[in-house]
């Protein structure tokens, strides 16, 4: 019988590397982006130059004071023309011109191999898998524990058993979870496929990837989803990226945007956008026009920075204020629906600083 912490872990190293050699962005042994990509570096910038240095001086910055307020998820039995809701950190259920995807869900108390050690959970999961109802499809970015949780594969096995659209490799870690190679489509960079009539496209982002010791064995990747009447781009995660820009001459522009906002540091810029680099990302994906929304993720659910825990919404805030951005700032938990209202209304009804009640003193403008 397998450990459950290496079942948690996923496909093997060698399993993986069997089906992705093959591609183009597969080289050297390792899936690599088009921008050289450091994951820790030194930063003189911010005092004494070490991470571990910079971990003891702000130790405790990343977690809220007292509970964070959620939300109760209500989800209509037919999805909307575009709608949006945020669950916590990147997981989202997004509806699309009829259709509904649910974004990289993440359901379970720690983003870690072990239920004993690792990052816990900030405040609870607003709403069950169960309680969502039927998926077209469930997106994936890449196989990081906070993006990829294999306790809520399980749920979704036994709930929805949907369809699952991943980058090269994540899906290894699928089937070796019990999920069928039938209900699995697995994409490069700039391939696509079509699911119920809204086009997936495989998007670089500029991050990297691995469950254990060795890294980028599975591809990362940003997502653009377009119907037949609007259109959502998913960011996942990465670091700020010429990319973006290519992306929103090739796909954009966006009717709505989920983009990381959180767990960003000097020693490690390549891999997280911060707040002020994700508005620019907006901008870039959507060709620099305003009209799209901007929804800001990856922050407030788990600590997995040394900044302060509402530090990135309010930096988020100050960035799309300065640039006409429209940015929405919803409780965890809550449905933003875009279709069939007044986009300045709504943006302007999710704005409200839930946040302040329970940020740290020192954590304030």
């Amino acid at each position: 019988m397998q450990l459950p912490i290496l079942r948690r872990m996923g496909a093997t190293t060698s399993t993986v590397r069997r089906r992705v050699v093959a591609s183009p962005n597969y080289r050297d042994g390792e899936f690599r982006s088009h921008e050289p990509t450091h994951v820790v570096v030194t930063a003189e910038a911010e005092g004494p130059g070490s991470l571990l240095a910079t971990m003891v001086r702000e130790r405790g910055r990343g977690r809220p004071r007292g509970a964070v307020p959620l939300v109760t998820p209500r989800h209509p039995v037919e999805p909307a023309d575009l709608a949006v809701t945020w669950y916590g950190h990147a997981t989202s259920v997004v509806e699309l011109d009829g259709r509904r995807f649910l974004l990289d869900p993440v359901f379970g108390e720690r983003v870690s191999p072990s239920v004993l050690v690792g990052p816990k959970r900030m405040h609870p999961v607003p709403g069950r898998i169960a309680e969502i109802p039927r998926l077209d499809a469930v997106v994936i970015s890449h196989d990081h524990y906070d993006h990829l949780d294999e306790p809520s594969i399980k749920q979704l096995e036994r709930s929805h058993r949907p369809h699952y659209v991943v980058p090269l490799g994540v899906d290894e870690h699928l089937r070796a979870w019990g999920v069928p190679a039938a209900r699995i489509t697995t994409l490069d960079w700039r391939e696509e496929t079509e699911v119920a009539g809204v086009r997936i496209t495989c998007c670089e982002a500029r991050h990297f990837s691995g469950r254990g010791f060795v890294r980028n064995q599975t591809l990362w990747a940003a997502w653009a989803l377009r119907g037949p009447r609007h259109a959502v781009f998913f960011g996942g995660d990465s670091g700020p990226t010429h990319r973006y820009a290519d992306i929103g001459a090739d796909l954009g522009p966006f009717d709505l945007t989920i983009i990381p906002i959180g767990a960003y540091s000097v020693h490690w810029p390549d891999i997280h956008l911060n707040p002020e680099q994700a508005v620019e990302a907006h901008l870039d994906v959507n060709k620099g026009e305003t009209d799209s929304v901007l929804l800001p993720i990856h922050w407030a659910t788990f600590n997995l920075a040394t900044h302060w825990w509402s530090e990135p919404i309010r930096w988020a805030r100050r960035s799309a204020a300065e640039r006409g951005a429209r940015l929405v700032a919803p409780r965890v938990g809550t449905r933003i629906e875009l279709s069939g209202n007044d986009v300045d209304e709504v943006v302007a009804a999710h704005q409200e600083p839930w946040w302040e009640a329970c940020t740290a003193e020192a954590d304030h403008d």
